[in-house]
C-alpha cells in the first residue's frame, strides 16, 4: 500500500482527462458514427463514491488510466475542487471504500496471487487513515489468501468492526489490528454466514445438513447463546427464505422474505419466542420481493422489489418525500442513494439509464447538487440504444419476460440472444455494457429471463430444474422466433452469445437439430455438468442445494460431432467458478471433428466481470465483433 503525493496524482488525472476531452470532442463531431472499442472497453473512470458519517468528506475511487490503475481521493464535501488527499494500492484492484468512522476507511480489493504454477484472484480488505498519513492494516497479513467479509461497522463502538473469515467471527480493532474471535462455525449445525442485529449482536447464521441435503437457517433470542433452527430448505421442498433484519419494536421478532406456501416471496415477521409468523405484510403476485431498506437505527424505511427495474414501496413518509424530490431532478433515470451521512446532510446519488452508464452526484443539505462525474464519459446518449422490457410466450405457453436493446435504424435487424449466467439469478437491465456494445454495432439484443431464473416466483424458478439444455433452451430459441415473427429480427441473421450458464447455453445452441442460429459465442461456459463442483454459487450452502437440480444436456463436450454452426469460444485463463478446462475440452472435440471455431483465452482473467480489464475487453470485443461479421455473416 502507499500514499500517492497530490502533485503526482494530479498529473495522472490531468493527462487522462486531457485524453478524454480530445476523444470526446472527436466523438461530438462524429455524432452517431461508430465509436472506437476503447469507449466500451476502458475501465470505469469512477468506480465507487462514499461519504463520511459526519458528511464532511467524500471518498472517490477514480481511474488514472484506461486500464484503471485506481487511486482513492479523499475530498472535502464543502470544497470538492480543492486538492484531495490521494491514496493508491500497488498491484491491487480497488473495488470500494467504506467509512468506519470519520477518520478511518476500509478499502476492498481484489488481488492476483500466484502459488507455484497456479494463479488466482483473492478478495481482500485493508484499513487506513483517511488523511493518508497512517499505516495500512491488513487483517489477512498472517494468511494472505484468506477472505474476510465485513459483517457490522459497530456504530456504537468506533474502534472495532466485526468480520467473518473461515466460518468464524472476529471483533477487529481498526487502529491496532488486534482481533478476538467471538463466534465460531462448526462442522455441524451453525457453520457460517453470520449476521447481527442493529446492536451488533451475532444472532443469525446458516449451515448445511449433509444427512438431509438441506440448507438450514438459524437465529437466537436477544442475549441468548442458544441457536434455534428456524428453517430447513431442501431441493425437493425448495423455497426462498432470507432473514432481512430484526424489528425495532420487538428485538425477538425478525423480518423474513419467504414464500411460505405462496408462489412469490413476501415480507413476514417471525417471532423467536412463539415460533409463529405474522400475516404477509407485503407481497406481489407477479414478482418476488427483494428486501427491506432500514436506516442506521433499524427503522424500516421501504420494501424493495423488481419488475422492469428496481422499485421501492415506502413505509416512511420522510424517506418517500426525499426520494421523490431527488427523482424529480432526474426524469427517466433510475436513482440510487448509495451513501449517506448520519444526518443526511450529504448524500451520494448514482443515476443510470439506457443512455447513462452511471453518473455520481453529491447532494448537500438537500439543497445543493454537485456533479462528481461519469463512469464511462465517452459513452454519450447519442451513441447508446433504447432498452424495452417485453414478454413473449414460450412454446408450452409459459410467459417469459425479457429486455430488448434496440439498435438505431429500421428492422429486421441481425439479432443476438444473450442469456444471463447463474442460472439462479435474473437479468435486470438498466445499462448493460455488452448489449449496448452490440446494439451500437447494429445488433438487436434480447436478454430473456428464461425458466429457472429467480425473481418471478417459485413456479418459474423450479421449472428449470433438470432442464438444462432442454426446455430452458427452448425459451431462448423462442425469444429469437418471437422477434422474427414480430418483424424485428432477420431470421437469417441470428446468433447466441452468453457467459457462464449463458456460455453453456451457447454450447448447446451450436449443436441443436434444425438450428435457427448462424453462429454462437460461448464465454466461460460449462461443457460437462458432471464435473461442475460446489463453486456453482457465491453462497457455499446454496451451492450444495442447487447441485441436484443441474441435469439435462449434461455433456456438451462429448457431443461436439453434432455442432453444426461456427462457434467462438472464450474463457478466462484462471476462472475460479467454471474452470478453463471446460472450454479446452470442448475445443478439443471441435478440433477432432474439424468444426469451424475459434478459441481465445483471456490471460489472468477470472470468471467475474471486475477481473476483465481494458486489455481483456479490447481483445474480447474486437474478436466478438469480427466473428459476428466475418464468420456468422451477420452483416
Amino acid at each position: 500500500m502507499k500514499t500517492v503525493k497530490g502533485n503526482f496524482a494530479s498529473i495522472l488525472l490531468a493527462s487522462l482527462l486531457s485524453m478524454l476531452l480530445v476523444t470526446t470532442a472527436v466523438a461530438e463531431q462524429a455524432k452517431t458514427e461508430t465509436l472506437s472499442l476503447e469507449a466500451f472497453a476502458m475501465m470505469p473512470m469512477i468506480r465507487a463514491v462514499s461519504v463520511s458519517p459526519d458528511g464532511q468528506q467524500v471518498a472517490i475511487v477514480r481511474a488514472t488510466t484506461k486500464e484503471g490503475d485506481y487511486i482513492i481521493e479523499i475530498r472535502q464535501t464543502q470544497n470538492l475542487a480543492a486538492t484531495p488527499v490521494t491514496l493508491g494500492a500497488d498491484r491491487m484492484l480497488v473495488s470500494t471504500v467504506s467509512w468506519l468512522n470519520n477518520e478511518r476507511i476500509l478499502v476492498s480489493f481484489r488481488q492476483l496471487y500466484q502459488r507455484r504454477a497456479e494463479k488466482y484472484w483473492v478478495n481482500k480488505i485493508a484499513i487506513t487513515d483517511a488523511d493518508g498519513k497512517g499505516r495500512w492494516l491488513d487483517p489477512s497479513q498472517d494468511n494472505p489468501t484468506a477472505n474476510f467479509r465485513l459483517i457490522d461497522l459497530l456504530l456504537n463502538n468506533p474502534n472495532e468492526i466485526l468480520v467473518e473469515s473461515a466460518g468464524n467471527v472476529l471483533r477487529y480493532n481498526i487502529y491496532n489490528g488486534r482481533s478476538v474471535t467471538i463466534a465460531r462455525g462448526s462442522d455441524r449445525g451453525v457453520q457460517g454466514n453470520f449476521d447481527t442485529d442493529f446492536d451488533g449482536e451475532i444472532r443469525i447464521a446458516e449451515g448445511f445438513n449433509a444427512a438431509d441435503n438441506a440448507l438450514e437457517v438459524y437465529a437466537r433470542l436477544k442475549g441468548d447463546n442458544n441457536w434455534q433452527r428456524i428453517k430447513q430448505i431442501s431441493p425437493s421442498k425448495r423455497e426462498s427464505y432470507t432473514i432481512l433484519g430484526f424489528s425495532n419494536e420487538n428485538p425477538n421478532e425478525l423480518y423474513v422474505n419467504a414464500n411460505l406456501g405462496k408462489n412469490t416471496t413476501g415480507i413476514y415477521l417471525y417471532n423467536l419466542q412463539t415460533k409463529a409468523y405474522s400475516e404477509r405484510l407485503f407481497g406481489l403476485e407477479s414478482v418476488d420481493t427483494d428486501g427491506l431498506l432500514f436506516d442506521r437505527k433499524g427503522n424500516l424505511l421501504a420494501v424493495s422489489y423488481t419488475d422492469s427495474k428496481p422499485q421501492l414501496y415506502f413505509t416512511d413518509d420522510a424517506e418517500q418525500a426525499l426520494y421523490q424530490s431527488i427523482q424529480a431532478l432526474f426524469q427517466d433515470k433510475h436513482i440510487q442513494l448509495t451513501s449517506r451521512s448520519l444526518n443526511d446532510g450529504a448524500i451520494v446519488i448514482q443515476t443510470s439509464s439506457a443512455f447513462d452508464p452511471g453518473t455520481f452526484y453529491l447532494l448537500l443539505d438537500k439543497t445543493t447538487l454537485l456533479k462528481i462525474g461519469e463512469k464511462l464519459p465517452l459513452l454519450t446518449p447519442e451513441h447508446l440504444s433504447e432498452v424495452r422490457y417485453i414478454n413473449y410466450e414460450a412454446r408450452d405457453g409459459r410467459t417469459i419476460y425479457a429486455y430488448l436493446t434496440i439498435p438505431k435504424g429500421t428492422g429486421p435487424h441481425p439479432t443476438i440472444v444473450m442469456p444471463h449466467g447463474g442460472p439462479w439469478v435474473r437479468d435486470t437491465v438498466i445499462f448493460d455494457e455488452w448489449a449496448q456494445l452490440l446494439a451500437h454495432h447494429g445488433y438487436l439484443v434480447i436478454q430473456p429471463n428464461y425458466r429457472g431464473s429467480t425473481g418471478y416466483g417459485l413456479d418459474h424458478w423450479m421449472a428449470g430444474d433438470n432442464n438444462w439444455g432442454l426446455t430452458m433452451q427452448d425459451d431462448l430459441d423462442d425469444a429469437a422466433l418471437y422477434l422474427v415473427s414480430a418483424g424485428l429480427a432477420d431470421k437469417n441473421k441470428l446468433a447466441m452469445f452468453g457467459w457462464s450458464y449463458g456460455g453453456y447455453a451457447a454450447f448447446v445452441a451450436s449443436m441443436r437439430d434444425n438450428n435457427i442460429y448462424q453462429c454462437a459465442i460461448a464465454g466461460a461456459g460449462l461443457s460437462d455438468l458432471n464435473r461442475w463442483n460446489a463453486t456453482i454459487n457465491e453462497n457455499p450452502f446454496l451451492a450444495r442445494l442447487q447441485r441436484p437440480t443441474i441435469t439435462g444436456v449434461a455433456l456438451p463436450r462429448q457431443q461436439t460431432e453434432k455442432v453444426n454452426i461456427p462457434i467462438l469460444v472464450v474463457h478466462p485463463s484462471i476462472d475460479s467458478r467454471v474452470p478453463v478446462e471446460h472450454s479446452r475440452m470442448f475445443v478439443r472435440g471441435l478440433e477432432q471433428h474439424n468444426k469451424v471455431h475459434k478459441y481465445v483465452e483471456l490471460e489472468d482473467a477470472d470468471h467475474f466481470y471486475d477481473t476483465l480489464f481494458y486489455s481483456h475487453k479490447m481483445t474480447f470485443y474486437s474478436t466478438l465483433l469480427d466473428w459476428l461479421g466475418s464468420n456468422c455473416n451477420m452483416h
